[in-house]
């Protein structure tokens, strides 16, 4: 068993770890949750969801945690802003037209408490009500004027192999994600869950050292190299596989609550 004993921050991602398959918070976790924080130790969600979605997943802890959300573009402490981190709005249509010749990708504007989609796939729209609490249709994405902390694109089958390729160019001077087996995620350079995290653990004083991170994707990258303890779950990208420093369950076997509860026995 891993000595957590030094922990003083845990920071996990959303989907493919803290929920389970069918995108859900176990009662597990929370009980887990309150044990942990009883004893001082704090907890972040990051994720790539908007915020208003994360804060549905965990409403029963929602003005207790860190809640890094866009991949680290916002981040917040219950109603205080932490960091903002928005695309350059002279990049967006650039972006847009390099996805229009591809009619099985699916762009959403991810403003700060909303999100924008054309709207011209119902089954699309199915699937985005899972990740976007508050979202709305708009016939022209290349007339949206106000902020956009990121760009997400999705396609039904996979992300890595036909969103990617359209949009590996903006790699040069954007960040582009792949942040889930659908997903690909386009934001400023420093809109990354890791800028995020680490000015999160600035204004606490807490360090590598003390710092307990999940992931899955790609996305989650840059906050696992700023913990001592960073665990891939068993169902991770192989790229995460191999950057983390310990591996758990997956995302259906309690893996995130399996290393809390050794955690909570560390500290007993």
């Amino acid at each position: 068993m891993v000595d957590l004993s030094g922990i003083k921050l845990v920071v996990t991602d959303m989907d493919g770890t803290l929920l389970n398959p069918h995108h859900e918070v176990s009662s597990r976790f929370y009980d887990i949750y309150e044990a942990l924080s009883s004893k001082g130790i704090l907890f972040a969600a990051a994720s790539g969801r908007q915020y208003n979605s994360i804060v549905s997943k965990l409403h029963p802890i929602r003005e207790k945690i860190y809640v890094i959300a866009e991949n680290g573009g916002l981040a917040m402490y219950g109603d205080r802003e932490i960091i903002s981190t928005p695309l350059n709005a002279s990049v967006k249509n650039t972006i847009l037209e390099s996805l229009k010749d591809s009619a099985e990708v699916h762009p959403v504007l991810c403003a700060r408490n909303n999100a924008f989609v054309a709207g011209h796939s119902k089954e699309f729209l199915s699937v985005l009500k899972e990740y976007y609490t508050e979202f709305e249709i708009i016939e022209d994405l290349h007339t949206f004027k106000d902020e956009v902390m990121k760009i997400a694109v999705y396609h039904f089958v996979s992300s890595e192999k036909y969103i990617y390729p359209l949009v590996e160019s903006f790699e040069e001077k954007l960040m582009v994600k792949i942040s889930g087996q659908h997903w690909v995620d386009i934001s400023d350079r420093n809109a990354h869950k890791g800028y995020a995290l680490q000015k999160i653990q600035d204004q606490l004083g807490i360090g590598p050292s003390e710092t307990l991170v999940f992931g899955d994707y790609n996305n989650d990258l840059e906050m696992m190299a700023l913990s001592d303890y960073s665990f891939a779950m068993a169902n991770a990208h192989p790229n995460v596989l191999k950057a983390a420093k310990f591996k758990t369950g997956g995302n259906d076997q309690f893996g995130v609550e399996i290393i809390l509860e050794n955690l909570l026995k560390s500290l007993s």
